[in-house]
Formats: C-alpha cells, structure tokens, sequence
C-alpha cells in the first residue's frame, strides 16, 4: 500500500533543470514549462506587435515626430511589461491603450487645443492619481460604484471612435459641407489598399491566423510602396539601423506645469474613468482565463499587477507616450498556456529587438494602419452583448455614451452625456436607489467640466 504514495510523491514538487528560473516564475506550480511559456510569449507578441506601428501614426496627429513616438511606445511598453513579468508574475504584455491613444490625440491636442507636451504633462498627473488610487483601494471602489451597463457602453462607445478614425484614415468616410460627413472615393489607390486590407486582415482573423493584424500592416504596406502611395526604403538602413532610436525630441518633454495651469482636472479624470474599466475589466478576464485565482475567488497578485500598470504610465508619459493598458491580445498567448511572468518577459524582449526596426515607421502609410482601427473597433463591439435592452432608464445613457464619442470626435464627451444622463434619469424616474454615490461625484465632476470648458 505504501509503495503507492512513494510513487505519487515525487511527481508533486516535479522539478525541472532550470530550477532557478522555475522557482522565480513559479512554473511548474501553475503547471506550466519554459517551452511553453516562451511560445505564449511568442503568439502574444505576434498578435499585440501591430501597435509597434499604429501608436506612433496617431500620437504623430498631435504633432509628436514619428521615429521618436515609435521609440517612446517601445521603451513604455518594454518597461511596464518588465514589471508584470518580474514583479507581478504576471503573464500579461502592456502597450500604450488603444482608445487612450486615441482621447490623447484628438480630444486633448486637436479637440481641446493643448500642445502634446501639456498633454504628456496631464498622461503623468493621471499616473500618480491612478497610482494613489491603487494603493488606497479607492479604484476598485469606483469600478465597483458604477453600473455594469455604462461600463459595457464605453467599450463599446470607443470601439466605434477608433473604428470612426479608421475609416477617415483610410479615405473611406470623408468631411462633407453639405452632410457632415460623406463617403469618399473608394476607387483612389490608397483606399483601395485600405479595403484590401479590412478584408484581409477580416479573413486571416475569421480563421484564427497568429499576427494577423501584423501580417495585414506588412502585405497593405508593400502593396502601397508597388503601387506608389507611398516611396519604398532604397537602403537597407531605411528598414533596420544599429543605432537605436532617439527620445531626444519627447523624453522628459511632459509640460507638468501646463497642465496644472490648464485645470485640467477634466481631462485626468476622463484619463482616469477610461483606464479604470478598460485595464481592470482586461486584467480580472485574463486572470481568469490563465486560472490565477485563489481558493477564495481573489486574483493572485493584482495589486502587483495594477500598480505596475499606473508606474508603467507615468514612465510613458516621461519618454513621450500615451496612458499604458493590459491588451486583451493577452488572451491568445494564455490559450497557449501562457501562465507566469516569463510570458510576458518574453513579449518584453521582442519588444525591445524591434527598436532596430524604427526607421521602417516612415514607410508605413496610412492606408495600412486604418484597416487595424477599424477592425480593433469592431472586436469591441463585442461588450454590447452584457447590456440590457428594458429599462429605458438604461437605454439612453448607453445610447448617449456610445453615439456621441464618434458624433464628438471626443471620447470625454460621450463619458459625460452617459454619466449625467443615467444620474438624472435614475433620479427623475424614482429609482434613485439604484444610485451609487460614485456616481453622484462623477456626474458633478461632469457638469462642472461642461461650464468649465465651455468658459476656457
């Protein structure tokens, strides 16, 4: 009987050669291998990398220098993905937010008139709120205090905003005198590309192909350079340098001061609210895909994870980039069984042997980067399936929150006709006790912000 337990026992501890690294991640406690780990790493990278080059087009929109912008992303998301890896053990990749990218350029810079350096300065304020709100546990109280249906139409609202940024990049949708906005002609070589592109990034995606989003940017990219929308690199250190990129034009670059004299209380907060759900919703849904969840139901190691996260964005800001986030993309290397820190440590040091790449920033066109908004847009969509049609009380809201963040061109705008309508509407129509007094706050926060901007 007893050479029964002999036999079990030693297959518990199971250890592995590379004890030291073992021990570290804690591999082989998540039942995991270092084979395994470093190809989670490896799927994850190839489907997140796309961000590598779209980032540093749309921060190149409020006025930041592409090489640099590309070098900024980088070193940011090099950085935070450090953190999660070693610190959090956490097998999560972070990269500037899409959405976040988004609301920098062109509801701060274009739509509120700020330079980027009094934006980067506002990116670092929300670092430190975010972080304080962290540690003191006030963040989970917020994402707590607001109600799931608001959440669900953010995404969804921001979804429709990149997608809406997409299709003007691509040409497809157009500035109109007469309607707003008109359909643009489809039949000028770079919309073209862009539409082949949807399509085939659509089909790669449809059938499960690993860096689809990455492969589309490449075949959309020299399809532009054969058809001369864009000039082609005629050396080879157009494409790949040893000299690794400069920050020069946008580290430490932030305008903390700037922003102080902005009031820019509204914008932190916008920042802030569009973070909160984004990060933490992606966070808790991937910890439970990679069953990093104790016996009491407690995520192990999210406080790590988190403040990691809100450090990682203040980093960013001071090397010239926007607000960091975990990336649902996440979710293809844990399906590969992507379970510890040495996952993302992975995605970390692809990451940073992209740098080399850099100067082949200047030959990707927009044509190859819409159909990427436009399809990241349309998996977001996806939140719309948790949000309840009946109570009209909650109708409006989503349908304000969703409409008007592309209607506005402003992410910030459609917040705060979702969030004071859901106020006023619970209130006038008796079920005030449905109200969280978070979102009392927030509303009021809102409604000054209206006057405030509207006297600026």
């Amino acid at each position: 009987m007893t050479t029964g337990n002999e036999i079990v026992q030693p297959k518990v501890p199971a250890p592995q050669p590379s004890s030291g690294l073992d021990r570290f991640f804690k591999i082989t406690e998540r039942n995991s291998t270092v084979r395994t780990e470093i190809l989670a790493g490896l799927t994850t990278f190839m489907t997140m990398s796309y961000i590598i080059f779209v980032n540093p087009l749309i921060l190149s929109d409020a006025g930041i220098p592409k090489e640099a912008a590309l070098a900024a992303t980088i070193y940011a998301s090099v950085f935070c993905t450090l953190l999660m890896a070693l610190w959090a053990n956490f097998p999560v990749a972070v990269a500037p937010g899409m959405g976040l990218n988004a609301f920098f350029s062109y509801t701060v810079v274009l739509g509120a008139g700020l330079s980027w350096q009094t934006a980067l300065g506002a990116v670092f304020i929300s670092g430190i709120v975010f972080f304080i709100l962290t540690v003191t546990g006030v963040r989970q109280m917020i994402v707590d205090g607001i109600p799931d249906v608001l959440k669900s139409a953010i995404g969804v609202g921001i979804g429709l905003f990149i997608a809406f940024i997409g299709f003007k990049n691509a040409g497809i949708v157009v500035a109109s005198d007469a309607t707003t906005v008109a359909l643009g002609n489809v039949t000028s070589k770079g919309t073209l590309i862009a539409l082949i592109g949807l399509i085939l990034a659509a089909v790669l995606m449809a059938k499960k192909v690993k860096g689809s989003l990455l492969i589309t940017i490449v075949v959309t990219s020299i399809l532009s350079m054969i058809v001369g929308v864009v000039s082609y690199p005629k050396a080879i250190n157009d494409v790949i340098s040893l000299q690794l990129p400069s920050l020069s034009e946008t580290f430490l670059a932030m305008d903390i001061i700037g922003a102080v004299k902005y009031g820019i209380i509204s914008i932190i907060f916008s920042f802030t609210i569009v973070e909160l759900f984004d990060n933490l919703a992606t966070l808790i849904g991937l910890s439970n895909k990679a069953g990093l969840v104790d016996k009491n139901g407690k995520i192990i190691n999210l406080d790590r994870a988190l403040q990691a996260d809100s450090i990682g964005t203040m980093a960013s800001a001071a090397v010239g980039s926007t607000a960091l986030n975990a990336y649902i993309e996440n979710a293809t290397g844990i399906a590969e069984g992507g379970r510890t820190g040495l996952t993302s440590l992975t995605v970390g040091v692809l990451f940073f042997i992209m740098l080399i790449f850099a100067p082949i920033i200047n030959f990707i066109p927009n044509a190859a980067t819409a159909p990427i908004l436009i399809l990241v847009g349309a998996l977001m969509l996806v939140e719309i399936k948790h949000i309840s049609f009946d109570d009209f009380t909650d109708v409006i809201p989503v349908f304000l929150t969703i409409i008007l963040m592309p209607l506005t061109y402003s992410i910030a705008e459609g917040l705060a006709f979702g969030f004071v309508s859901y106020t006023i509407l619970k209130l006038l129509t008796g079920k005030g006790k449905q109200l969280h007094w978070i979102m009392y706050l927030v509303s009021i926060a809102f409604i000054i912000n209206f006057i405030m901007a509207n006297h600026h």
